[in-house]
């Protein structure tokens, strides 16, 4: 029989088991033991849940979409939108004046025409819907109380309802790009601060930066719908303001909801190009992306909640299956958690007047 092997002596210096039955781990490694943290502390009062929020919704963030129609007289209450109406031009200065009493300085404005045609021409028309609406408000606001941004595309514009151009049924690229360049051009000559080209025509960032430089307004900001997704959630917003299709869909130039890294792609393009601030659509449902552009990218970001997540919280509201006013701070305070830096909303009108309460 062999002796035994000695068994070697643990050195006192040697890493102990550790004993987990009552311990937790914490995110950076390090192991704590109950009952000295009670992450419950920290959320006991709502005085203390407020003064350690980490994603905050304040007014100045907040972008209010606006709809101003030629050749209406009053307003028109839209259908789809509950409590959102089409203006007139000529209370257009008042609902401004009543926004900014709220604390909401920054507006993305939509033009509705009296004509349309198949090249958009009135669009880029310096007697255009928008052209005078931003002349209008730019004579009552300078830029330190309203900053007015202008959605720059054609599909409410053209008697086809695409974002672009057309050779027999198909969308052309290169051809959108002048049209695009020059409607930002009338806006930013009326007075816009930003211009917001939404049309997803490749190219499109450059051709306005290219534009507006040559022009003299190397001051106008660039907000570029870089990773805008064909949407089933659009469709509210495409009777308030007729811009559908009238043939095929927007498939071809806008993101598949199936992709992200293509996303990212677009993203990194329309910097590149020299947009000033890029932006994820829709934004609820798109929060992954709004996250991904915000690790990724340093540029400011903007997120848009679009008319389809507004309707379905209003409907959900109208049956009494939801605390609206909680929904939407949670709603939008999820989008500012994800890294966005600007939140266009429908519900900014109605998160101030929560948060002056």
């Amino acid at each position: 029989m062999h002796d035994p092997q000695p068994q070697p002596q643990r050195s006192s210096s040697s890493p102990q088991p550790l004993d987990l039955s009552m311990k937790v781990m914490d995110v950076d490694g390090s192991v704590s033991l109950f009952p000295s943290p009670r992450l419950r502390r920290l959320r006991r009062s709502n005085a203390i849940r407020h003064m350690l929020k980490e994603s905050r919704i304040d007014l100045e963030s907040l972008v209010y979409p606006v709809f101003v129609q030629d050749g209406i007289r009053g307003k028109e209450p839209i259908q789809s939108m509950p409590g959102l109406s089409r203006l007139p031009l000529s209370m257009l200065v008042d609902e401004v004046r009543d926004l900014i009493d709220l604390g909401i300085r920054a507006i993305l404005l939509f033009g509705i025409p009296s004509r349309k045609d198949e090249y958009a021409s009135s669009a880029y028309d310096d007697s255009g819907i928008v052209q005078r609406a931003v002349s209008a408000l730019r004579k009552e606001f300078n830029s330190d109380d309203l900053t007015i941004v202008t959605d720059v595309c054609t599909c409410q514009y053209t008697s086809h309802g695409h974002c672009g151009m057309l050779k027999g049924n198909r969308i052309d690229n290169d051809s959108t790009l002048d049209i695009l360049a020059k409607i930002a051009v009338s806006h930013a000559n009326a007075g816009a601060d930003i211009v917001a080209p939404s049309a997803m025509m490749d190219g499109q960032v450059k051709a306005i930066r290219d534009a507006l430089d040559d022009h003299g307004f190397k001051d106008t900001l660039i907000m570029s719908y870089s990773a805008k997704y064909s949407s089933s959630l659009y469709t509210p917003f495409r009777s308030a303001a007729d811009s559908a299709p009238r043939f095929g869909d927007r498939m071809s130039y806008q993101l598949y909801y199936a992709n992200a890294r293509e996303a990212m792609r677009e993203i990194e393009q329309d910097i590149l190009e020299g947009a000033d601030i890029v932006m994820v659509k829709p934004a609820i449902a798109y929060l992954d992306i709004i996250r991904l552009a915000r690790d990724r990218f340093k540029h400011p970001l903007a997120a848009y909640s679009v008319s389809g997540e507004y309707a379905l919280v209003k409907a959900a509201s109208l049956q009494g299956l939801i605390d609206e006013d909680a929904v939407i701070m949670e709603l939008l305070t999820c989008i500012r958690r994800a890294g966005a830096d600007i939140i266009i909303t429908y519900f900014a009108k109605q998160v101030a007047e929560i948060t002056n309460k």
